[in-house]
């Protein structure tokens, strides 16, 4: 989850403008992190991450591979932070017992 945030963090500062990096990109992000939290919510929760995840391979392909940009790192760390929010909500969905809570 931070490695995710981490690298979109990283892309912002390299890219402030909106030319280089749309800051509207920032939403799948934020929708991931939304769906990290929703636990309580399996099913939107993983409605969310996968869309979220779609989303960004869309703004990596349709806004940066598909133009031929000469800049493609915002578009990868887009990409890249969800697929770590992603990955790190099923660790934390799936990758643990509740029984050590009880």
């Amino acid at each position: 989850f931070f490695t995710g945030w981490w690298i979109i963090i990283d892309a912002a500062v390299i890219y402030p403008t909106m030319k280089d990096f749309n800051h509207s990109y920032h939403a799948c992000g934020v929708i991931a992190t939304i769906a990290f939290l929703a636990r309580i919510w399996l099913f939107i929760g993983f409605m969310l991450a996968f869309g979220s995840l779609i989303a960004s391979m869309w703004i990596l392909f349709g806004g940066y591979v598909a133009k031929e940009k000469d800049i493609v790192y915002p578009g990868i760390a887009v990409f890249f932070q969800n697929a770590f929010i992603f990955f790190g909500g099923l660790v934390f969905k799936f990758g643990r017992t509740e029984d050590l809570w009880q």
